[in-house]
């Protein structure tokens, strides 16, 4: 239903009421106030925001006004009923928006088929797609590590770039020993002829000066990284640049702008919305982890999977257990010295001890107006670190402010307020008496909060760091677990000596060898970067330095972050310790360092060594940052650059020296500690609104690649039948206008028999492409090497690299074979097969197939070629005792049956063993949770349960999932 219909056509059309000012024009909205009920001033103001869409969006089909009364009743229905949530818009990172985006374009092609014009084909819900997860570190400091790099024989091996044009002329050696980082003072180096003198380049080693042997250091750092991020996505960008043409409701941020979360917050974010004649609250469903950070401007947001987001897209709501909200009471005053990331993992930790698993929190109390907005997003960011859906702040006059200095003009300052306002959704917090009623309250008073870091292995394990060095020596003698190492105590002072640039270091259990200060996390709280520089700052000028052999990084999420700290004037001092610019995009987070020296990874070997890496941002786990780098921590900015200093975090920053200035005098961190009025100071005068307005102006014009970016001009994209990357995935196939009576799955074969526990990693493919397996052979037949494989990540847009990559997990275990492997038993033949090359035996000889599990199917992270994967392979249905509640909407939303044996029953118990024909009996007038029989060729007759919940998911199933389904949509 058109939100412009007339009133009486509007289930709650008598709720549209109309702002009213001389400051602007008059605007429309639905007023939940008027529906004159007691209950909705009790409502958390996060259920509030459900509340409105559920109002604004009533069509009797997907949201039905007993969701609206629901949720109205969220007191006596939480964590009870299943409610539905339109939010307002969709945001996309481009390695879970590209299979969706290629999804579009099938269906284009298959409604061109059939006659209809392609370019009725656009998201329904307006989607925001950023390209920023595509960034590799192959350079970084001096210590350039570069791809393969042609040798021109006849000149010798000419130093180059990655786009083959010549190192500027800046990228000179030291000159000096060994160690010192700066720039080489001899004419020779810059000057150098090629010829047999030139710098020999090896794969991921160092470029040398010819003349002194010293590696070049190269103030182009990020450049380079970002040619070859062009380089090698450029198939994929040309593909999203003909999205940002082809499609309306699509807005594509291009590469090398901002991470996808930094758009969201100093760009997209609008607070309200206005659409369809009404204004209404932002809010957004998003498939980047960092999508809750938006929850800290009063933005209603979370991360979803893949096909939920492709759902939304398609106009179809999010549909939720209607939440339990934690109110979290903050009070006290904040330590001067306590950065947002110690707060952070103050609330993470005391917020995981509460037990607050899928539950949304909202702050309250005395508290909240210390943090500012940048605090707020920073502490948003973290709830899944703690298991909660969203935290939530409303907003209030903080919130107000940050939008004067950023992205609000003052008339539409003039409209959030009033609107706001009118609908109960600004927070004062001078009258308890207008406290929403919480489903629990947790207290935490902020005067407790010390500076800390998190780890060595998982993020809520977190240390003061006035006790990390004992912390620290306990884990080497603690067991292997969540904290242990277990190191013998006669292996702990273990000092292995190396070599590094000629010069030698020495290695111990604790010695840091990563320290990336990555603002991801951080950029949108100008304070602890800011912290960081001017910290870079008074160690560079106490004479401090940073042992060469440490990955030193600088990651800004921003191009803001880098101008408000060259601005500010500490960039230069981040660059002389190491901490120099690679490049803007998610880097050692996701595991993409450089190579460590070898000579580095030797000692750690020889050692058996607990080697350190500390670094800013939200992911830690054992080995995600270096195989060889056991230990790694979670601090704020400034603490990575004091630890990077200090070389080891077997140390008390308290009590014991940072290192010894070229006077020979003792510094310590307190004499280099930025104060808050100085920090305070520094982002006062720095981090003004004109750096937001200069951010949007580059944003809006784009990159200079990208808008020089060769793409097709036309309705359908001219799919490249040779690409490896992106393919027209066969979900519309057997595209018909009619949609036939659901059909009984007959004589089905079980692909596979699983057990409990079956994760989305066991059936998603995820990592790299190993080079046994279908995927890698399929590849191989396009004549790629295994160096050219990438990862499935980087292929999400080939179907059939992603099909052959389902169930690859080497740790699947399949009861048909009997033991641990991506292998299964095709049943008719005895063979033992590949699981994609027995699926394809089976349907080229037109046999159905269904798949047998236990308990908690499709539990983990949320992915949406879990079910694609299986849609493809043939599989029909999914007979398992439980399944994890997303992916089953998932499977629905592809057309997949999700069967639950009855209670009390499972495979064992009906004495099924996996070899049996199942033929399920689906009657034509199928309906919600209807119990089904499944025969055997044995002679078996068991019921299951058909998880469909409500007739939008019978009508998923009915047309063979939900692209099919908005498809026929636009066919009839």
């Amino acid at each position: 239903m058109a939100l412009g219909s007339p009133q009486h056509e509007h289930p709650f059309g008598h709720l549209i009421d109309t702002l009213r000012r001389e400051q602007y024009e008059e605007l429309r909205y639905f007023n939940p106030q008027k529906l004159s009920d007691d209950r909705y001033e009790k409502l958390p103001f996060c259920i509030r925001v459900l509340l409105e869409s559920a109002i604004r969006k009533c069509d009797g089909f997907y949201v039905k006004t007993e969701d609206v009364s629901n949720i109205l009743d969220w007191q006596m229905q939480q964590n009870q009923t299943e409610v539905v949530f339109s939010p307002a818009r969709v945001l996309l990172q481009d390695f879970t928006g590209i299979p969706a985006m290629v999804d579009l374009a099938a269906m284009r092609d298959a409604l061109a088929k059939q006659g209809v014009d392609p370019n009725l084909v656009n998201p329904r819900c307006p989607t925001d797609l950023i390209v920023d997860h595509s960034l590799q570190i192959d350079y970084s400091k001096c210590a350039i590590q570069s791809p393969s790099i042609p040798v021109d024989e006849s000149h010798g091996a000419a130093v180059r770039s990655p786009a083959g044009r010549p190192s500027p002329r800046g990228s000179h050696c030291t000159g000096q020993r060994s160690g010192h980082r700066g720039s080489c003072s001899k004419a020779s180096c810059s000057d150098a002829p090629t010829g047999r003198t030139a710098a020999v380049q090896i794969e991921n080693t160092p470029l040398l000066c010819p003349f002194h042997l010293q590696p070049v250091s190269e103030p182009e750092t990020m450049i380079r990284n970002q040619e070859m991020e062009l380089t090698r996505n450029k198939e994929r960008l040309q593909f999203f640049k003909w999205c940002s043409k082809a499609f309306k409701n699509v807005n594509v941020v291009p590469p090398d702008i901002n991470t996808v979360h930094q758009v969201n917050l100093e760009y997209l974010c609008q607070v309200v919305q206005e659409g369809e004649g009404f204004i209404y609250p932002d809010s957004v469903v998003g498939t980047d982890s960092h999508t809750t950070m938006i929850n800290g401007l009063g933005i209603l947001g979370w991360g979803v999977g893949g096909i939920e987001s492709e759902a939304v897209m398609l106009g179809q709501p999010v549909s939720l257990t209607l939440p339990q909200v934690v109110g979290c009471k903050l009070v006290g005053t904040i330590s001067p010295l306590a950065t947002s990331i110690d707060i952070v993992l103050g609330i993470t930790k005391h917020l995981r001890q509460a037990g607050i698993g899928g539950k949304f929190v909202e702050f309250f109390g005395p508290g909240v107006p210390q943090l500012s907005a940048p605090d707020r997003t920073t502490i948003a960011n973290m709830c899944p670190e703690y298991s909660a859906t969203v935290s939530f702040f409303p907003v209030d006059d903080i919130t107000l402010q940050h939008f004067k200095h950023t992205i609000c003009s003052e008339e539409k300052l003039v409209v959030l307020e009033d609107y706001l306002k009118a609908i109960k959704l600004f927070r004062t917090y001078g009258d308890q008496s207008e406290e929403p009623q919480y489903s629990q309250v947790i207290e935490m008073n902020l005067s407790s909060i010390v500076p800390h870091v998190s780890g060595p292995k998982r993020p809520q394990d977190r240390v003061a760091v006035t006790c990390m060095k004992e912390d620290f020596i306990n884990c080497l003698n603690e067991k292997v677990g969540f904290k242990g190492f277990h190191i013998s105590k006669d292996k702990q002072a273990t000092l292995v000596p190396f070599l590094h640039e000629g010069a030698e270091y020495n290695l111990s259990h604790g010695s840091v060898v990563i320290a990336a200060v990555i603002s991801c996390t951080n950029n949108c709280n100008p304070s602890v970067m800011l912290a960081a520089g001017l910290l870079a700052k008074k160690a560079v000028e106490a004479g401090l330095t940073v042992k060469p052999y440490i990955r030193t990084s600088l990651v800004p999420g921003s191009g803001t972050v880098t101008h408000y700290l060259n601005t500010s004037g500490v960039l230069p001092f981040l660059r002389k310790l190491g901490f120099e610019v690679v490049g803007y995009g998610c880097a050692t987070c996701v595991g993409n360092t450089a190579p460590l020296p070898e000579s580095v990874v030797d000692a750690i070997k020889q050692g058996d060594l607990v080697a350190c890496g500390v670094l800013s941002g939200n992911r830690h786990l054992e080995g995600r940052l270096c195989d060889c780098v056991r230990a790694n921590y979670l601090a704020s900015p400034p603490l990575v650059v004091a630890y990077a200093i200090a070389g080891t975090v077997s140390i008390n920053l308290e009590t014991e020296p940072l290192g010894v200035n070229s006077e020979g005098k003792d510094v310590y961190l307190r004499d280099i500690w930025p104060s808050k009025e100085e920090v305070n100071h520094t982002e006062e005068n720095i981090v003004i609104a004109s750096m937001f307005k200069e951010l949007k102006n580059r944003m809006e014009k784009g990159s200079t690649f990208w808008n020089s970016l060769d793409s097709a001009e036309s309705a359908l994209f001219p799919w490249d039948p040779k690409s490896t990357y992106i393919r027209c995935p066969s979900f519309f196939s057997k595209l018909t206008k009619e949609v036939c009576a659901p059909q009984s799955i007959d004589s089905a074969y079980p692909l596979l028999f699983l057990g409990d526990k079956v994760t989305t990693d066991h059936i998603s493919p995820a990592g790299s492409i190993a080079r046994v397996s279908a995927a890698a052979k399929y590849l191989q037949s396009k004549r790629l090497t295994p160096r050219e494989f990438n990862s499935y990540g980087a292929r999400r847009g080939n179907d059939a690299v992603m099909t052959r990559g389902t169930f690859a997990s080497i740790k699947l275990q399949n009861r048909l074979i009997g033991k641990t492997g991506p292998k299964t038993l095709h049943i008719p033949t005895g063979q033992t097969l590949d699981v994609f090359e027995a699926a394809e035996r089976y349907q080229r000889d037109g046999v159905p197939l269904i798949i047998l599990a236990g308990k908690e199917y499709g539990s983990g992270s949320s992915r949406d070629w879990a079910a694609k994967g299986p849609y493809l392979l043939g599989v029909r249905a999914v007979i398992a005792e439980s399944f994890e509640k997303i992916h089953k909407n998932h499977l629905v939303g592809m057309g997949i049956a999700p069967l639950q044996f009855l209670p009390g029953q499972n495979a064992d118990s009906l004495e099924l063993c996996g070899k049996e024909r199942f033929t399920i009996n689906i009657p034509q007038e199928l309906t919600p949770r209807q119990q089904l029989t499944v025969q055997t060729s044995t002679g078996k007759s068991f019921s299951v349960m058909a998880l469909f919940e409500n007739d939008m998911d019978v009508a998923f199933f009915r047309h063979g999932g939900i692209l099919k389904y908005v498809a026929r949509s636009l066919l009839l």
